[in-house]
């Protein structure tokens, strides 16, 4: 499992981090949440992007989706008194994703309010939570390497958990300036 979770971060990070130091090159602060959005040609690279982004997001959403799914027909089943089975699946299911594809449509800062969102709920159980609970089972010895590493990361996520609503906030008002629904 270490090892899968290690090899995942590393290919994440060749993916991402290019793309993101690339991108500020190219384009400075003017750089849009979606880099794709910033680009003007080539068309057909572009357009074969966004489609990378469409099968991606298919796939991702339905499998960070499934806890929401799984939520919300326990609760149609067991205090609402549906009865399960595919017709119940697919009517909450099509509905939860007909809704938040309202919201995303509708606020056009959707990015912003994920970067706020996110720096209170992901960064602490994915940057500095794990390390405090290695720290608490494996007890390395004071100021080897381990022990350091961890402390560096704790204390980069909660710099990064302070200061991202900060900026996803800040995106927020700025934007919401010029807002106007469905423009």
């Amino acid at each position: 499992m270490w090892r899968g979770v290690v090899l995942a971060y590393i290919i994440v990070a060749l993916c991402y981090f290019p793309v993101a130091l690339v991108g500020y090159w190219a384009f400075g602060n003017s750089v849009e949440d979606n880099i794709l959005i910033s680009l003007q040609k080539p068309s057909w690279l572009i357009a074969m992007a966004n489609m990378m982004v469409v099968v991606h997001v298919i796939g991702s959403y339905q499998i960070y989706a499934m806890p929401v799914f799984d939520m919300i027909e326990t609760v149609l089943v067991k205090k609402l008194h549906f009865p399960p089975g595919l017709t119940l699946r697919l009517i909450a299911r099509s509905t939860y994703v007909a809704l938040t594809m309202f919201i995303g449509i509708t606020f056009p800062f959707f990015g912003a309010l994920l970067g706020f969102f996110g720096a209170s709920h992901l960064q602490p159980t994915t940057y500095f939570l794990p390390c405090i609970m290695w720290l608490a089972l494996y007890k390395p010895r004071r100021y080897s390497l381990s022990w350091i590493t961890n402390w560096i990361c704790i204390v980069l996520g909660l710099l990064l958990m302070i200061l991202s609503p900060i900026g996803g906030l800040r995106q927020i008002i700025l934007q919401a300036k010029t807002y106007k629904f469905y423009s």
